[in-house]
């Protein structure tokens, strides 16, 4: 049509027109550039979109053939103890067992728990296959609860507190109406750490989003938050240690489909086809009440949820923060794509290119791009130090162990590991090989022998030990 319309124009005599044709002729190359220029853009940002949509069936690919790797592996790892048990079971007569007298009596000992991140698993959820790959046979009394995996950080806190001490599940009933969801869960009908009080408390391992569920709890335990139990405070919890815990949210989040704009909402091409519908009709869900965890882990999230979290001046707090890139002429770069494993190496590069939306406001006063560009290819690396949004928390930088003696609570020491991505330290411990049994070492000492509320028992006096590989 547009070459039709320029040839009548070619063969009309410009000069027997008037003037408003002669006017509307002379300006219809720029009313041509001008079209093409919309069509150019739309036609971008549906590309942008397609590749969008594109990643997110490939991530989720991934992600499932990756499930289910795990999922045979501990299947087959269930098969093969089993048979060796059954046709190769040793003669119980010829049982040797020894019995070390000086060793501490594990019921003694203040129990330490793993708690499990995003897309996690707990104890037996697997059969034999472990979350944190094995960690918990590293050391005596050491608990891994099986938690909602993309439930809210909330609701898994809640979940976390029956777990130990037992009894339904209570979800309290304000937050279950504003949430539309039921407010009692699971049973338990013996906790896994019943006398957990003021008297015995505990140490808590997070990885990942675990660490801010740990945080949450702690906070439900000093404002007495569930019924029935009068008596809670954070002196429940002796020290909190944090695996690449998500403090200050991550911009991950922005590119699965949360909106950065508030940080609540997602994308519509991100909710699939029932998520859309849900969204379009107005039903409850939780896309629509935002109670799940990808809101959580949004900048803005973590902020609004930090606001109500303190650092208590009685309880030790220590955090491993992860990074897998480095910076090259001032940009920031994966650091080796093979040592990065298949389900993070995209995501690395992403989000070490991230950039805030221009047209959309920053997430708070003085932040820059360039600080969120370190990252593990889950969580950006300045978001796992400890929390600093939308205020900073006490924290010591920790270069050489020694300058971290004698330990003081209320503090978070924290280390920076050089080299790891996000899943290093769980699920495959040959992937982390020597660092794995040092981080994990290191923690299982602090927690048995230089934290203590009161006296500490008489044992060796021995540095404190954050590992590092940076």
């Amino acid at each position: 049509m547009e070459d039709n319309v320029h040839n009548f124009i070619g063969a009309v005599d410009m000069e027997a027109l008037p003037a408003r044709y002669l006017d509307l002729a002379s300006h219809w190359p720029l009313w041509r550039r001008r079209r093409r220029l919309f069509w150019g853009r739309k036609m971008i940002r549906w590309w942008i979109h397609a590749l969008q949509l594109a990643e997110l069936i490939i991530s989720s690919l991934v992600h499932m053939l990756y499930g289910l790797y795990i999922f045979s592996t501990a299947v087959a790892g269930d098969l093969s103890q089993s048979l060796t048990e059954r046709f190769f079971k040793p003669n119980a007569n010829f049982e040797v067992q020894s019995h070390d007298h000086n060793r501490t009596n594990p019921d003694d000992l203040p129990p330490i728990v793993l708690v499990h991140g995003i897309f996690g698993f707990g104890k037996g959820k697997l059969g034999s296959f472990s979350y944190f790959a094995g960690a918990e046979k590293k050391a005596e009394r050491v608990l891994v609860p099986d938690l909602g995996s993309l439930t809210s950080v909330y609701d898994r806190a809640r979940e976390l507190f029956y777990y130990l001490k037992g009894g339904q599940v209570d979800y309290g009933e304000e937050h279950s109406k504003a949430y539309g969801h039921s407010q009692f869960g699971r049973i338990y009908e013996q906790g896994h750490y019943p006398e957990w009080d003021e008297d015995h408390p505990i140490h808590f391992v997070g990885h990942s989003a675990g660490a801010q569920v740990v945080r949450v709890l702690q906070q439900m335990l000093a404002d007495k938050e569930f019924k029935g139990y009068e008596n809670t405070s954070e002196h429940w919890i002796l020290s909190i240690t944090s695996l690449s815990g998500a403090f200050n949210g991550t911009t991950r989040t922005y590119f699965d489909g949360m909106q950065p704009d508030d940080g609540k909402t997602m994308k519509p091409e991100k909710l699939g086809l029932w998520g859309l519908v849900d969204c379009l009709l107005g039903n409850a869900g939780p896309f629509v009440t935002g109670d799940w965890i990808l809101p959580d882990l949004t900048i803005q999230g973590s902020m609004e949820m930090n606001s109500r979290l303190q650092t208590f001046p009685d309880t030790f707090y220590f955090s491993y923060a992860t990074k897998r890139t480095r910076k090259i002429l001032g940009v920031t770069v994966p650091s080796g794509i093979l040592g990065i494993h298949p389900l993070l190496s995209i995501r690395v590069l992403q989000m070490s290119q991230w950039r805030h939306p221009p047209d959309v406001p920053p997430p708070y006063k003085g932040y820059r791009d360039e600080d969120w560009q370190d990252n593990d290819g889950a969580l950006n690396t300045i978001s796992m130090t400890h929390p600093r949004l939308p205020i900073e928390h006490p924290s010591r930088l920790v270069i050489d162990d020694s300058d971290c003696l004698p330990l003081q609570p209320g503090i978070w020491y924290y280390k920076i590991i050089g080299e790891a991505d996000h899943i290093l330290f769980i699920v495959n411990r040959e992937r982390a090989g020597v660092q794995f049994d040092l981080i994990y070492d290191s923690i299982f000492e602090r927690c048995r022998k230089h934290v203590f509320r009161r006296t500490p028992p008489t044992l060796p006096n021995q540095a404190l030990s954050l590992h590092n590989n940076s």
